[in-house]
């Protein structure tokens, strides 16, 4: 192969579209499944240029005659340029993780810096947060000792800034929380290197802080641009690295739609799928399938707990993929889990429709008449409002609106 990029697992790498947009190029995606597979494939040398990423950034490094400065600093290449039978190895994450922090305007100056995780990443994120003119950086481990400290002691240790580095969080293991930042008190800001989901638990819990908070999107985009430019010998694109990102999120990313049962949930989402080029999925006909039986028979056989159970399991399921677009049950907010989920790949949209223009009945358990349904509409709005990106109004030309709105709100959700 010419251009591409090894490592253990890249099923859900961006990868070769990030490059293939910068370049004319064929981009090969290579597993690597051991370090056997790795070695030798090294040994081999069949490239012109390749990225290095999960477990390998360490392992290249003896192949390499040649280490740039950066590399050397790190301990870690995640860039191979043969140059005539020579490796040369650079590490472009710093550029990457550096332009990362500088998009979402987070200051390492005098700062205490908390890093989780210590592999080649953290090192890479240890001297960014240095050349920032960091006061100080620790380290969260399960082994604490010289400059590092417990995840429990992590809470109270006063770093301003926290930087996830470790795969806590990563698909497919969307739901674990890294550390719950939403304890720390003075927290300014939250970076991941993590960048699927696009906003991970830790994410979404350092803006609950309000914090400055950011997924690993930007970083994976800035560090392709500059590895491109080493693999042709031009100059970084670094004009390309934010339209690149928010190209990647609104391809990629889901929208979420939530509202009362009967607001028109399922006829928008299906004609917005239609119309953005992505997959539509009805979370109720997606547990009636998994259960095998109908909604109202859920309800009968395991009351509403057994219902929310099974919608929470779905849920997870389908919003830790992305390009889709999700209808919603009216009651998936009553769970947080659940908004959490929907909130990690994209933005969640509220179509409000009148009380007076929802249906009753049709099969739905809890909304069997008015005074049910208005009791209903009382308790989820608040529920509704607070876990949307953006509010629809459902009472006229509502798909055109809903379009729009579903634009505006994968370019604010990717800026947030």
């Amino acid at each position: 192969m010419e251009y591409g990029l090894i490592g253990a697992t890249l099923k859900h790498s961006y990868s070769k579209l990030i490059h293939e947009q910068l370049y004319p190029c064929d981009y090969r995606l290579t597993e690597l499944p051991t370090e056997a597979d790795a070695r030798e494939f090294m040994e081999k040398r069949p490239f012109k240029a390749i990225n290095v990423t999960i477990p390998y950034k360490q392992l290249v490094i003896p192949y390499c005659a040649v280490l740039d400065d950066k590399a050397r600093a790190i301990g870690a290449v995640n860039t191979v340029v043969n140059q005539g039978g020579t490796l040369h190895g650079y590490n472009t994450d710093f550029d990457g993780f550096a332009f990362l922090a500088a998009a979402h305007g987070v200051q390492f100056a005098g700062r205490r810096v908390l890093i989780l995780g210590t592999g080649g990443t953290s090192k890479t994120v240890t001297a960014v947060a240095k050349a920032g003119g960091a006061a100080e950086v620790l380290y969260a481990s399960r082994t604490p000792g010289a400059g590092r400290v417990s995840y429990a002691e992590a809470l109270s240790c006063g770093a301003q800034v926290v930087v996830n580095t470790s795969p806590a969080g990563m698909y497919p293991n969307n739901e674990a929380l890294a550390l719950d930042v939403t304890k720390m008190p003075g927290l300014e800001a939250v970076l991941d290197a993590v960048y699927n989901p696009f906003s991970t638990r830790l994410v979404q819990a350092g803006r609950a802080a309000g914090a400055k908070a950011a997924g690993g999107l930007e970083m994976l985009v800035a560090q392709a641009v500059y590895a491109a430019a080493l693999f042709t010998g031009t100059e970084p694109q670094t004009e390309r690295i934010a339209p690149l990102a928010k190209a990647i999120f609104a391809d990629r990313a889901n929208i979420s739609l939530i509202g009362m049962p009967s607001c028109g949930k399922t006829t928008i989402g299906r004609m917005l799928a239609k119309a953005l080029g992505k997959t539509f999925v009805d979370l109720d006909a997606e547990i009636a399938k998994a259960a095998d039986k109908s909604i109202p028979d859920i309800f009968a056989e395991g009351g509403e707990a057994g219902f929310r159970d099974l919608e929470q399991q779905v849920t997870a399921r389908f919003a830790k993929e992305g390009g889709q677009v999700l209808s919603c049950g009216g009651g998936v907010v009553l769970r947080g889990e659940n908004v959490a989920a929907l909130r990690q790949n994209g933005p969640v949209v509220f179509i409000d429709r009148p009380l007076e223009l929802l249906c009753t009945g049709g099969g739905r358990p809890l909304s069997t008449d008015r005074e049910a349904l208005a009791a209903m509409e009382r308790k989820r709005r608040p529920l509704y409002q607070a876990a949307a990106d953006i509010r629809i109004a459902n009472d006229g030309d509502v798909f055109r609106r809903a379009a729009q709105a579903a634009q505006e709100a994968l370019h604010a959700y990717f800026g947030s």
